[in-house]
């Protein structure tokens, strides 16, 4: 019964890794076009895509007006995030690879697994807190004004999002009855 508990905790802990490294990568393909250049997305310049952090994702600043001052810092930020985290990165598609390889050739190492997946989790700890440093100092270079637009254009998000769902729900039970 323990075992069952390892495999189920190494299975969610991989399953967690992959849910937030699978949109970075995602991001990166997406973030340069045919010609090695960055691809410039809404309107302050950056990237676009899922997730917590500035390789690929832009916090939702969409519908701030930004100066260019303020653009070009941000931009300056991602890039510097991108650079200290390369090596992280890589780390962790390392893991996930030998994750994947484990599980190769029909035999299931489950402590081969399970010491990958704490290595990537570490790894995946260490980004997830330069994410947070990214969002913070993105956040710094914002006007209190600009703060206060940013929470308002989350908390209509956040309305709609619920609207919507209670809506689903209450057609499916209107459909039950």
């Amino acid at each position: 019964m323990k075992r069952l508990g390892k495999v189920k905790v190494a299975a969610f802990a991989a399953l967690a890794a992959i849910a937030v490294s699978a949109p970075i990568a995602i991001a990166q393909q997406q973030g340069t076009g045919s010609d090695g250049q960055a691809k410039q997305r809404g309107e302050w310049g950056g990237k676009r895509g899922g997730g917590r952090h500035g390789g690929g994702r832009g916090f939702g600043f969409r519908g701030i007006d930004l100066t260019d001052d303020q653009k070009t810092r941000l931009q300056q930020l991602r890039e510097d995030f991108s650079t200290r985290t390369r090596g992280l990165r890589e780390q962790l598609r390392a893991k996930h690879m030998e994750i994947r390889q484990a599980n190769d050739g029909g035999t299931f190492n489950e402590s081969l697994v399970a010491q990958k997946l704490t290595e990537a989790a570490s790894l995946q700890a260490k980004l997830m807190g330069e994410e947070f440093r990214l969002r913070q100092d993105s956040l710094s270079v914002l006007t209190a004004e600009q703060r206060t637009q940013l929470e308002q254009r989350r908390e209509e998000r956040r309305t709609r999002r619920g609207e919507r769902r209670g809506r689903g729900s209450n057609e499916q039970q209107q459909e039950w009855q």
